[in-house]
């Protein structure tokens, strides 16, 4: 017979293993700091060079005769050619887009998270869940096509056509609805999972069924992430330019009618900034007014998601 023997390491051994250890480990966490601060950094950075950048540009478009505050947020008119420049034209047509998304996304974007968490196995969720995620990664300007060549010859089909035109707002905000419906879907299926599992626990011992705990319990507990996803979703969509661009129309209308050709914000920069603008004109100048007035907007937003996620968060123990 063969004896084998085991080597214990001795302790001065083991005292150098575990000092290389932690070396290690504060050489990660100081990466992990410092990129921290990096990142933060260019996120101050970026932000204030946007503001200086549009401010400036933008300051030159309302110290124009022709323009002022009170034309640009008081009026709804816009037509550079004749200097008409009322924001409000572009903004309708922004709002109405991004409510018929919303109205798309929410509801399908809730029932897949409800279900992804409360009902379906790990098995289809590791199916289901990749396979709608693969709706955010379709280009933009598919997007838009498809809502042009698909989505409206189907509503016009339904409608009538010469109640809806080939370029409408309908087929833009139902389009842009399917394209944000992962980012809903995923924050809010993220939001619910994370709720303890002691609250479906305890629904469960008072006799409720799995849609009493999930809408009654768990979606209320989850209230801070979900109304976190809705307010970036709506984001998104204020922020869409190519599926506005090509399935919108490039009309200058206020109207808050869906079957309505109208020109959003984002459409309207693209549409133009590709344009032959002089440099330093009203026109060109306008461009960067209507993106302050973007980025404001989206800030906003954001600022307001953050501020449910800290007023709604909900601390559990």
């Amino acid at each position: 017979m063969t004896t084998e023997t085991t080597t214990i390491p001795s302790a001065s051994t083991l005292g150098f293993q575990n000092g290389n250890l932690r070396k290690k480990l504060r050489l990660g966490e100081g990466l992990v700091e410092a990129s921290l601060f990096v990142v933060g950094f260019l996120t101050v950075f970026v932000t204030v060079s946007i503001v200086i950048v549009l401010g400036d540009q933008a300051l030159l478009f309302f110290n124009d005769p022709q323009v002022g505050f009170r034309e640009f947020f008081l009026t709804t008119q816009w037509q550079p050619a004749i200097g008409q420049f009322g924001i409000w034209a572009l903004v309708s047509a922004t709002l109405t887009t991004s409510a018929i998304a919303m109205l798309v996304a929410l509801p399908l974007g809730m029932s897949a998270a409800i279900y992804l968490s409360e009902y379906a196995s790990p098995r289809a969720r590791a199916i289901l869940k990749p396979v709608l995620e693969i709706l955010a990664g379709i280009p933009t300007v598919v997007y838009g096509y498809f809502a042009l060549l698909f989505v409206t010859p189907i509503l016009r089909n339904l409608i009538g056509q010469e109640t809806l035109g080939v370029y409408n707002m309908l087929s833009a905000g139902i389009v842009m609805g399917i394209m944000i419906l992962p980012l809903i879907s995923s924050m809010s299926e993220d939001a619910l999972s994370a709720v303890p599992n002691s609250l479906r626990e305890a629904a469960y011992a008072m006799g409720a069924t799995p849609f009493e705990a999930s809408t009654q319990v768990i979606l209320p507990a989850a209230l801070s992430g979900i109304g976190a996803a809705i307010i970036v979703g709506i984001s998104r969509a204020v922020g869409e330019t190519m599926i506005v661009a090509v399935a919108s129309g490039a009309t200058s209308r206020f109207s808050f009618n869906p079957l309505d050709a109208a020109e959003t914000m984002t459409a309207h920069i693209a549409r133009i900034s590709g344009g032959d603008l002089s440099y330093n004109t009203i026109d060109y100048n306008s461009l960067f007014a209507i993106a302050l007035v973007l980025f404001v907007v989206t800030l906003v937003l954001n600022l307001v998601s953050q501020w449910i996620v800290a007023k709604f968060r909900e601390q559990y123990e």
